[in-house]
């Protein structure tokens, strides 16, 4: 079998839902590669358990590697004493839980360090992986690194980004929605796994480059 690379959509801690979607579906070897479009914690029930997998699947000798969402940078950000409330208010406290920490002072330093080392995008040959997207208004698209975390814009010039197309999530988008971006610059692949099962959403998607297969798998973490 010829190396795969797969992209997985927000995580949003649901462990379980990841753990099926990579060990039942993918069924990932040390050839293929695993790119994570950031938010892996916050609002699911096990966002520890995300982190812990991700790691365990490192040991196990394979490629995986993630971008930084707007999660991760509220929960650093709480970290450092600026915006507490603005993280707990946005799934953070469901983290802390998982964690059976007080603050995000408590949470061991392993996972705080992992989650500041997150790159705000990937560049690959023909796509860029980053959480949110890119501004094209500025002169370097690639100088705002806010706009990686929050931006909610869909306008993509390709010449300026190498021809590549953008790969993101952030924006909740139904199977619909997200099968019709995979011919569009900026494929979408937040299905709203944290939101459990409802028409067309609640799934935890991963598209796979070589094929543009997409595969899901619905929540099972509630």
């Amino acid at each position: 079998m010829p190396p795969r690379t797969f992209v997985i959509g927000d995580i949003h801690g649901c462990a379980a839902t990841l753990r099926q979607l990579v060990e039942v579906s993918l069924r990932p070897v040390a050839t293929d590669r695993i790119y994570l479009l950031g938010d892996l914690i916050d609002r699911g029930p096990d966002s520890k358990g995300v982190l812990d997998f991700i790691f365990e699947l490192r040991e196990r000798g394979l490629s995986v590697s993630s971008v930084r969402g707007n999660h991760e940078e509220m929960f650093l950000q709480a970290c450092g004493d600026n915006n507490l409330d603005l993280w707990t208010a946005n799934g953070g406290q469901a983290a802390l839980s998982s964690f059976q920490a007080d603050g995000p002072g408590d949470i061991p330093p392993i996972y705080r360090e992992f989650l500041d080392s997150l790159p705000h995008y990937i560049l690959l040959d023909d796509f860029v992986i980053v959480h949110a997207g890119l501004n094209f208004d500025l002169p370097n698209p690639f100088d705002d690194t806010s706009a990686m975390l929050w931006t909610r814009s869909h306008f993509v010039d390709r010449q300026r980004i190498g021809g590549r197309r953008l790969i993101c999530g952030h924006t909740l988008v139904p199977r619909s929605r997200l099968e019709a971006s995979l011919n569009s610059s900026k494929i979408m692949l937040d299905n709203g796994c944290a939101l459990g099962r409802q028409p067309e959403m609640g799934s935890l998607a991963a598209l796979e480059l070589g094929s543009m297969t997409v595969h899901y798998q619905e929540n099972i973490d509630r």
